[in-house]
């Protein structure tokens, strides 16, 4: 009926033009207003009123860092807000020492796990010990002391210690289980947390179901129901087939959805400031010049890449090392842009030129030629797809890069060992990173002192003003030297369906972890 209908409206518009615009924008209204409804029970997603259903791949149960999927059930001490700043959650108000390792929280006294037992400090403390125990070892630089039922500190030994990457589990629930059996406890299957959705059935390797916390402290979220889907490959199909409502996806595939209304593309991009990045090995003769590093940056045009692998064009470039929260102010130097004309100049002045006129560079009777090692198989990395665009890139300068791939194990592996002349792989932010890799032992073959002091530096602090003027500094050496060319930060991609409202990028771009603030389009 519905078409029917729509049908004949679209029919009349044509004897409506003579008649005047106001009778015509009428009849426009109500094809507008039909056509949307005939989409809508068309649509599947509608008819699962206010339950949103997530496309998971191949995890059935909450395990702790299996997914962001903890978020829905468990409660941090602190989260980030848009402005890189802690908003508490658990903690109504903190205060730390002078060097920023020892943490003072005070909880909010309103929080009940979902059994209508009360969370207190003695929760927050079993879950550190619990992960420092050696059977689990998820979190072993952190201890804490109860000073009272609702106030607690925090010692870290680490330079960084990020609250918002904790959630925090029922003592009295989990006290008499055995540590080493950590991972196949049977609370990962029924959980019972203190956020804002709670546990209501697991079917073993299809689906989990949550509903809205009533009595969650920031008030019922308006999403009734969240189902996690276990839909292994097959995410795509489940989304097209009006299945599910969420699923996180390769960039790659984001173009067959920019025509469909259906659906909205957000990016996330990660708290910490990691990234993708192209390893030279300083020890081939081929690297040793940091002219010839510094030009074979200039050669890759970033910008460019990003459009080609269907990132964010305005997701921010770097060429050192930064911050997380450097990263998510977006306080960073000026990217080194592409200019090839520039990477050809360096190139001539140390003595690679092209006398032969076949296109490749050559010094000393040497062709600048090389390969890079890159992983195989559907990574969210696309190592392998952009050595190859990167191969195209060099080439324009007179550079041949040959291309390696293999499982990334093997890249990993190859790369500790330093048996490589390049390598697509990636780039981390922590300064333990940068001193496995660019300290007195790195497998780059690359060494600095000043390097090797500043990251033993940013070691030895916690003080994240103190960090942020260790890590510009390695910038500015990073821009110079270039012992590693920085290609593009991480992004975690999600399709999401229209009606879900509330998210946007980049960092509230995660449906599971910003529930609790969403919202369905047809809510007033």
């Amino acid at each position: 009926m519905l078409r029917y209908i729509l049908e004949h409206l679209l029919y009349r518009t044509r004897s409506l033009r003579r008649q005047g615009p106001t009778l015509l924008l009428v009849y426009l209204c109500l094809i507008t207003l039909v056509s949307t409804q005939c989409s809508r029970n068309e649509d599947r997603a509608y008819a699962r009123g206010s339950t949103v259903t997530i496309a998971l791949p191949d995890f059935s149960v909450l395990l702790p860092d299996d997914t962001d999927a903890d978020f829905l059930v468990f409660l941090p001490l602190a989260t980030l807000d848009e402005n890189g700043e802690l908003e508490g959650r658990l903690a109504k108000s903190w205060e730390h020492s002078g060097d920023y390792r020892e943490w003072t929280y005070h909880l909010r006294t309103d929080i009940r796990w979902h059994d209508g037992n009360p969370v207190t400090a003695h929760d927050v403390k079993f879950t550190l010990d619990l992960l420092s125990h050696p059977d689990v070892l998820e979190s072993p630089h952190l201890s804490a002391t109860v000073l009272d039922d609702s106030t607690l500190t925090i010692i870290s030994s680490r330079e960084h210690y990020y609250q918002a990457d904790i959630v925090y589990y029922p003592k009295h629930l989990l006290e008499h289980l055995e540590p080493k059996e950590f991972w196949d406890w049977q609370f990962w299957r029924e959980p019972v947390g203190n956020g804002p959705y709670r546990f209501v059935r697991h079917l073993p390797q299809t689906m989990i179901e949550f509903e809205a916390n009533p009595d969650y402290y920031r008030g019922k979220p308006r999403i009734d129901r969240v189902v996690l889907k276990f839909v292994g490959k097959a995410g795509l199909s489940e989304l097209l087939g009006g299945n599910v409502d969420v699923i996180e996806l390769n960039p790659a595939q984001i173009p067959q959805f920019a025509a469909d209304p259906r659906f909205r593309v957000y990016y996330k991009e990660p708290n910490f400031a990691g990234g993708v990045a192209i390893y030279w090995q300083h020890n081939n003769p081929l690297f040793r010049d940091p002219r010839v590093r510094r030009a074979l940056t200039l050669s890759i045009n970033r910008r460019e890449l990003l459009q080609v692998f269907n990132l964010p064009e305005n997701l921010p470039l770097f060429d050192g090392p930064i911050t997380p929260r450097q990263y998510h102010r977006r306080q960073l130097p000026e990217p080194i842009t592409f200019n090839p004309e520039r990477a050809r100049s360096l190139l001539d002045a140390a003595g690679w030129h092209d006398p032969g006129g076949d296109g490749i560079r050559e010094r000393d009777g040497q062709a600048f030629r090389f390969t890079a090692i890159a992983s195989t198989g559907p990574s969210l990395l696309n190592s392998d797809k952009l050595a190859v665009y990167i191969q195209a890139q060099l080439l324009q300068v007179g550079v041949h890069m040959a291309i390696q791939t293999m499982d990334g194990t093997v890249v990993w592996g190859r790369l500790e060992a330093g048996e490589f002349d390049a390598a697509l792989m990636v780039v981390q932010s922590g300064p333990h990173w940068y001193q496995r890799y660019f300290g007195e032992h790195s497998p780059l073959g690359y060494s600095n002192p000043e390097v090797i002091k500043l990251i033993d530096q940013a070691i030895a602090t916690a003080d994240p003003n103190e960090t942020d003027r260790i890590y510009r500094e390695l910038m500015g050496i990073f821009r110079v030297e270039q012992p590693i060319t920085y290609l593009h930060p991480f992004t975690t991609s999600y399709i999401v369906h229209r009606r879900i409202q509330g998210l946007s990028t980049p960092f509230r771009a995660d449906p599971l972890q910003y529930m609790a603030d969403l919202w369905l389009e047809d809510e007033h």
